[in-house]
């Protein structure tokens, strides 16, 4: 199969037949095999019927996996992720805000050797002051945090080699984050504007309290993406800055006490050095407990802390 496309759905009753339709049109210039794979994340509409005789009525591209309850849009995007089964994965909404007809121009641009393909909402069809401002403030804050600069980590339409989308689990919010993770293996990233279009049937269904869960969850994807697999480089460095600067307090005690004749021990910068200095070893020994952990983990799996991105006159039996 060359080409998956993966959509969560979630109460989106009314716009799937026009999101089906739409995707064959946008399609039909597609010679190589493709699949619509449709996640039904939990809805309370009349979803998952519309979904099976979509299904149905094309079983050779349409298939549908219908989860037990709401587990949200990063657990939809991953169930259809694995399922899937194309060398290229995209991933858009079901909301019709998505325009499929970018799809091919996403696909010409992974085979200029591209291994993602991001859309960016150049032109948002949304409430500034609820959707879009949040967001761009988000997109702010993780292109800093991380260096992968995208103007819409939001934008749901991406398209992805499948090489460097496996080897990592989603959760909470993390499939904005899946260019970063990306990018972690050495992927190819760009960014190209794509059209938007006002929500025609239903309600959005994030607001707000969306932007803290990203937040909380940027701080998950520094520690994967950068401390992963050295995690002494985190906890070691972090006890070695709190030893040094209990060090330092001591130093500065002990000077006083020789040419002031202050007492050192009743001083409160003497105790809150000495906690200082415990919470110090501690993190140094937790980032050896953590590279412990980390060598299990690649070690037990038989997973490398490498990934290649091509081998050239190699067959499949050689593993040097």
């Amino acid at each position: 199969m060359y080409l998956s496309v993966v959509v969560p759905v979630y109460n989106e009753r009314d716009n799937l037949p026009l999101l089906y339709q739409a995707v064959v049109d946008a399609l039909k210039p597609i010679e190589k095999p493709w699949e619509l794979i449709l996640v039904d994340d939990g809805s309370r509409d009349d979803s998952l019927p519309v979904l099976e005789s979509l299904a149905d009525s094309d079983p050779q591209r349409v298939r549908v996996i219908a989860l037990r309850r709401n587990f949200g849009q990063t657990a939809a995007i991953a169930a259809g992720i694995d399922h899937a089964t194309g060398a290229v994965v995209v991933l858009m909404d079901a909301d019709l805000q998505n325009d499929p007809q970018d799809i091919p121009m996403m696909l010409e641009k992974l085979e200029q050797g591209y291994d993602v393909i991001s859309g960016w909402r150049k032109n948002r069809q949304d409430t500034f002051i609820t959707r879009t401002l949040p967001s761009n403030l988000a997109n702010w804050l993780i292109s800093k945090t991380t260096g992968v600069k995208l103007h819409d980590y939001g934008c749901t339409l991406k398209a992805y080699r499948r090489e460097v989308i496996t080897g990592f689990r989603l959760y909470g919010e993390m499939h904005r984050f899946i260019p970063v993770f990306a990018n972690s293996v050495g992927a190819r990233i760009l960014e190209v504007p794509v059209n938007h279009h006002p929500r025609k049937f239903g309600k959005a269904k994030y607001g707000l309290e969306r932007t803290f869960k990203v937040v909380l969850d940027l701080f998950t994807v520094q520690f994967l993406s950068r401390y992963a697999n050295k995690p002494i480089y985190l906890f070691g460095g972090t006890g070695s800055v709190l030893i040094l600067v209990s060090g330092l307090v001591l130093f500065y005690l002990f000077i006083r006490r020789i040419f002031f004749d202050v007492s050192v021990m009743n001083s409160p910068l003497f105790q809150i050095s000495t906690m200082v200095a415990i919470l110090g070893f501690q993190s140094i020994l937790m980032g050896l407990i953590a590279e412990l952990l980390a060598r299990t983990y690649h070690e037990s799996q038989g997973k490398p802390t490498y990934t290649v991105r091509k081998k050239i006159n190699f067959t499949e039996d050689d593993h040097s």
